[in-house]
Formats: structure tokens, sequence, C-alpha cells
């Protein structure tokens, strides 16, 4: 199994960075785990917010892999424990997907092609996120995920 997170937008301030680098450190002995940034569309330069949408999408699909399960994130998604998230990876699992793709859109929102091509959404909550701060819940949930797996403790 792997897990691809496809996010839009860079991270520029040292402190998102180095959290994302502090989980994937800690997820690469459970799962090979790769982050794909994709460039943020400036609305204003691409033609109107629906042309940035868009434009960002393809670049999104283009992330993905051919045969990955989708997740997007997004507000009005599944909210999930971490047991249940981490019982729902085993599932996809057991069903035969071995590679799970994580998308994380930009702060339009995605397409209406990303959204179709996601398998099911996900949310965090009611809650307004931060792109940056989103990625780094989704990379602590999913190391958090592989430990509750195993059975493993977690520091809490």
């Amino acid at each position: 199994m792997a897990f691809t997170v496809v996010a839009v937008g860079k991270l520029k301030e040292k402190f998102w960075k180095a959290a994302c680098d502090e989980y994937l450190k800690r997820l690469q002995p459970y799962m090979r785990t790769r982050v794909v940034e994709i460039a943020d569309i400036d609305p204003a330069r691409a033609g109107g917010v629906d042309a940035a949408r868009r434009k960002e999408g393809e670049a999104i699909l283009a992330a993905l892999p051919a045969q990955a399960h989708v997740i997007l994130l997004a507000i009005e998604g599944k909210e999930r424990s971490s047991e249940s998230f981490s019982q729902r990876l085993d599932s996809l699992l057991i069903q035969g997907k071995s590679d799970i793709s994580f998308v994380i859109g930009g702060s339009d929102g995605v397409s209406e092609d990303v959204r179709a091509r996601a398998n099911e959404t996900l949310s965090f909550g009611p809650i307004t996120l931060p792109h940056n701060l989103a990625r780094v819940v989704l990379l602590e949930q999913l190391y958090r995920a592989e430990k509750i797996s195993r059975g493993e403790p977690y520091h809490k």
C-alpha cells in the first residue's frame, strides 16, 4: 500500500514544512508516503475563480496514480474518528486498494472533475482549517492510523 497526498500550494513557512517532514519520517517504516504539491493558480491571472479551479484540477488529476482510490478532503465529507479512519484504511487494503491518494484543494476548492474522480470525501469536522494545517493533520492521522492498525502505542 502507498499513500499519495496531492495538495494545492507550497509550504512556505518553515514550521509547516518541519511538521510535515516529521510525520513523513514517522510514516516511512509503515507506509510509502509521498506529497505532490500543485501550484496554486491566481484567479486574477487565470481569468477568474472557475478557470483557476479548472487549471488546478487538471494538475491534481495528472498527479493522481491511475489506479488510486481517491479521498478528497472536504468540509462536507464524512467525519471519522481516528479509529474509524484506521479501520477504513484497513478495509481498503483488504479490498485490494494498494494506492490511496488524498486531495487537499486550493483556497477556492476543487473543480467538478476532481470531485467526480474522488471515490469518497473525508472531513476533519465543520471547522475551517488553513490548507497547510490540514496537510499536517492528515499526515498525523495517517501515522496514527498505522499505529492503531498495528496495535502499537501512540504518544497522547
